[in-house]
C-alpha cells in the first residue's frame, strides 16, 4: 500500500486522473507543502496530452499544439512556481493553413497581427468591423483572464476573487455575454456570407466543439485571437509528452507521488464532504481505500457523477445529511444528464517518407471538402505535420496526424467495428492524398484511433474529447465551476471553464490550488 514522505502534518490530497490538468494540481501543492498522490489508470501519464511510439516515430496522441508558453502565459507562470524549464518549441506560423472546399490557396492565420488583418481583409472584404470586435472583446477578456478570477464563483472568496479581477474597462464585454458569435454575424450583415462562416464554423468547431451559430461569442473572442503576437501557439520539441514528463519531475522532486495503472474505483463521501478514494491496482488486484482531506478529479463530470454514483444514487444522498447540499447535488446531476452529446475523434496516425510532404507544408491544416452536412465525419480533417529536426521522426521521415469529429454512437452502436474503423482510415488518407504524396511506398506506418480507442486508454466516458462545448449556457459565469457540491471534492479539466487545451486547463488547475489554500486558510483561522 502506497505511503508518502511528506510531512504527515501537512492536508493530504489524493488526485484523480494524470492529465495536464491532475499532474499540474498535483504538482503545484506538492511544492507549497502538501501530501499528493495522483493516480491513473493508463500506462503513461499526459491523459489526451500524451503521446505513443512506433517505428522510431513519436506521435502525439490528441493535443498537438501549446498557448500559454509566451511571458506571462500559464505554463510559464506554472513553470515558473515549479522552478523548472519552459519546454523547447516553436511558434506555429501561420497558426493554421485553412482550406475550404474547391479552394488550392489557404486562409494563412499568420502570427504577426497586421499580416493576419491583411489576410482576412483579402479573404473576407468588408467583415473586417466584426474581427475588431472581436479583437477588443479579446484585450478586454486576456486582462481579466490574467488577474486570476474565479468563474463560476460558488462562495465569498471565489466571489471575491472574480470582483477584484474587475476594471472598469471589464464592463466593455458584459453586454455580450449573452451573444454568440452567429449573433455577432447578423449584426453585421455577415450571415450570408457562406466562407466566413464556414471558416469560423472549422476554427471554432477545433476549440469550443460547436460551430459559430451556437459559439459563445467571449469564447471565441479569445479562442480567435489567441494565436496572434504577443500570444500564439506553439509546437513543442520532441513531442507533447514534455508537458507531463516535466511536471510528473516537479511532483516527485516536491514529495509527491504518481501511480499508474492505478483505477479510482469510487469517491466516498462522509457528512456531506469527500472523504476518500477507493483504489485497485490493475497489476496486481488489489483494493484498497485511500483517505483524504482533499479530492480532485481530472476527469470529464460525467465520469465524476459516474465515481459518486458507483453504489447508486439513493445510496450517495443517504451520505449527505445537509438538505441544501442534497439538492445542489440533484441539481447538479440532472445538469449533467441534460448536457448536449459531446463529440469523439477518429485519428489516422502516419509515418512517412519526408517526400510525401510538399515543399513549404505549414505545422497545422485544415481542411473542409465539401460544404453539405456537419463539419467532421469525414467532411473536415485538422492534420499536424512533424517537421525536420523536431524529435518526432527518424531523418527523412515525417509523421501526419488527421483527425475528425465524430459521433461517439457511431463506434459504440456499429454492427462491425473493425470495418467501419477500417472505411474511416481509408477515407481519410484518399482525402489527404489530395494534398500529400501518399502511396504505398511514401506511407511506412498507419494507426488509427476511434472514440473506443479513447475511451480505453483514457477513461474518458464514451471517448469523448474536447470538453462541454462552449455555449452560452455552459461558459463563463454559466460553465460548470471547480467547486462541486461535496465538499472537498473539486474539479479539473475541460469540463471547467476555463477548460480547453493545455493552457485551460491549467488555468483550471491554478484556480483549484488556490481555492484549496483558501479553505484551510479559513479552517485553521
Amino acid at each position: 500500500m502506497p505511503s508518502n514522505s511528506v510531512d504527515n502534518s501537512k492536508s493530504r490530497v489524493v488526485v484523480i486522473g494524470a492529465g495536464i490538468g491532475g499532474l499540474t494540481v498535483g504538482a503545484l501543492l506538492a511544492h507549497r507543502g502538501y501530501r499528493v498522490l495522483v493516480l491513473d489508470q493508463a500506462i503513461a501519464p499526459g491523459g489526451c496530452a500524451s503521446t505513443f511510439k512506433r517505428q522510431g516515430f513519436t506521435f502525439d496522441v490528441g493535443a498537438t499544439q501549446v498557448a500559454g508558453l509566451e511571458p506571462g502565459g500559464i505554463h510559464r507562470r506554472i513553470f515558473d512556481e515549479l522552478e523548472i524549464d519552459i519546454p523547447a518549441a516553436i511558434p506555429c506560423d501561420p497558426a493554421c493553413a485553412v482550406y475550404l472546399p474547391g479552394e488550392t490557396e489557404p486562409i494563412n492565420v499568420w502570427r504577426d497581427p497586421q499580416r493576419w488583418q491583411a489576410e482576412r481583409q483579402r479573404q473576407f472584404p468588408g467583415s473586417e468591423p466584426f474581427w475588431q470586435l472581436l479583437t477588443q472583446l479579446f484585450e478586454v477578456s486576456w486582462k481579466f483572464q490574467s488577474r486570476d478570477p474565479v468563474l463560476p464563483p460558488r462562495n465569498l472568496w471565489d466571489l471575491w476573487q472574480l470582483i477584484s479581477a474587475v476594471r472598469p474597462n471589464t464592463t466593455i464585454a458584459l453586454p455580450y455575454a449573452f451573444l454568440t458569435v452567429g449573433d455577432a454575424l447578423r449584426g453585421y450583415g455577415l450571415a450570408d456570407n457562406l466562407r466566413l462562416r464556414t471558416f469560423l464554423d472549422l476554427q471554432l468547431k477545433l476549440y469550443s466543439q460547436v460551430d459559430a451559430e451556437e459559439t459563445a461569442l467571449l469564447y471565441a473572442a479569445t479562442a480567435l485571437s489567441v494565436s496572434q503576437e504577443p500570444q500564439g501557439l506553439f509546437h513543442l520539441q520532441g513531442s507533447m509528452q514534455v508537458l507531463s514528463d516535466r511536471l510528473v519531475a516537479a511532483l516527485e522532486r516536491d514529495g509527491g507521488q504518481l501511480l499508474m495503472r492505478h483505477t479510482v474505483e469510487r469517491i466516498n463521501i462522509e457528512r456531506s464532504s469527500a472523504s476518500s478514494v477507493v483504489i485497485r491496482n490493475q497489476k496486481t488486484g488489489e483494493v484498497w481505500t485511500e483517505p483524504a482531506d482533499h479530492i480532485v478529479a481530472n476527469v470529464t463530470v460525467q465520469n465524476l457523477m459516474q465515481l459518486l454514483d458507483k453504489e447508486g444514487a439513493k445510496n450517495l444522498q443517504s451520505q449527505i445529511p445537509n438538505p441544501k447540499s442534497q439538492i445542489l447535488l440533484r441539481g447538479y446531476r440532472h445538469r449533467v444528464d441534460k448536457l448536449p452529446p459531446a463529440s469523439g475523434a477518429f485519428v489516422v496516425y502516419l509515418g512517412v517518407d519526408a517526400k510525401a510532404i510538399p515543399p513549404g507544408c505549414p505545422p497545422h491544416l485544415q481542411f473542409l471538402y465539401d460544404y453539405e452536412g456537419p463539419i467532421g465525419e469525414n467532411n473536415s480533417l485538422f492534420v499536424s505535420v512533424s517537421h525536420p529536426g523536431d524529435g518526432r521522426a527518424p531523418e527523412g521521415k515525417a509523421t501526419i496526424i488527421a483527425s475528425c469529429f465524430t459521433d461517439t454512437r457511431r463506434w459504440w452502436q456499429c454492427e462491425d467495428y473493425r470495418q467501419l474503423k477500417q472505411q474511416y482510415t481509408e477515407d481519410a488518407i484518399a482525402r489527404l492524398s489530395q494534398y500529400f504524396y501518399l502511396t504505398p511506398e511514401t506511407i511506412l506506418h498507419t494507426e488509427a484511433a476511434t472514440p473506443r480507442t479513447f475511451a480505453h486508454f483514457t477513461g474518458r466516458d464514451r471517448g469523448v474529447v474536447g470538453g462541454i462545448g462552449q455555449r452560452v449556457p455552459t461558459f463563463g459565469p454559466f460553465g460548470f465551476a471547480n467547486r462541486t457540491p461535496i465538499k472537498r471534492l473539486w474539479l479539473v479539466g475541460d469540463s471547467t471553464h476555463p477548460g480547453e487545451g493545455t493552457a485551460g486547463v491549467s488555468y483550471s488547475a491554478l484556480t483549484v490550488v488556490r481555492q484549496i489554500e483558501a479553505d484551510n486558510t479559513l479552517r485553521t483561522a
